[in-house]
């Protein structure tokens, strides 16, 4: 069981800090960062999931992190993560303890997403933005960690051979980008 008690908090910071992140630039792609939140609840770790509304311009009715693109006034990705937490599902800045910064992830909609990592405590007074978020998904980490809700395949797309990713939780299927993004946590979390 994967608890977010603070010895494996520390434990993912120190991880996150030691290695080198992969930074992705390309000048045509726009900018955007993702909170990839992390909660404590019921004695198990859990990742807080989005699904989009069908009234957004991108991504309709995904899974996703709380997130979106870079605004003039964010003076750092982390910032911009904590705005979009906060305009989308009322999490305030104030209360994410921000633990790092996964690698950058390139989409196929042009957009060069951050993944930043947070904690957040639980129980929590959402406030969900009924525009872009139609219901959040709480996921145990022992959940993702285990093989058999994890699915990769190859497919071929514009000549290119690529992986692609997906989790299962219940009726909710987590793929494309956020699946990349949660793959590359998963893959850090130390396996005890």
């Amino acid at each position: 069981m994967k608890s977010c008690r603070k010895d494996f908090v520390d434990e993912i910071r120190e991880i996150l800090s030691k290695r080198e992140r992969r930074i992705i630039e390309h000048p045509s792609f726009a900018r955007a960062a993702v909170l990839v939140p992390l909660f404590h609840r019921e004695g198990n770790c859990h990742l807080l999931f989005t699904k989009r509304t069908d009234q957004v311009k991108h991504h309709k009715g995904e899974i996703s992190f709380p997130g979106g693109m870079v605004d003039e006034g964010d003076v750092s990705l982390e910032k911009t993560a904590l705005r979009e937490a906060f305009e989308e599902i009322g999490l305030k800045e104030k209360d994410v303890q921000i633990i790092g910064a996964l690698d950058d992830i390139m989409t196929i909609t042009q957009f060069i997403v951050t993944p930043i990592v947070g904690l957040f405590p639980y129980p929590y007074p959402f406030k969900t933005s009924p525009v872009e978020i139609a219901e959040l998904i709480e996921v145990p980490l022992s959940f993702l960690i285990t093989k058999e809700n994890f699915d990769e395949q190859e497919i071929t797309r514009g000549g290119r051979k690529e992986i692609i990713y997906a989790y299962q939780y219940g009726e909710h299927t987590i793929w494309g980008a956020t699946a990349r993004i949660l793959k590359q946590f998963l893959d850090l979390i130390p396996s005890h």
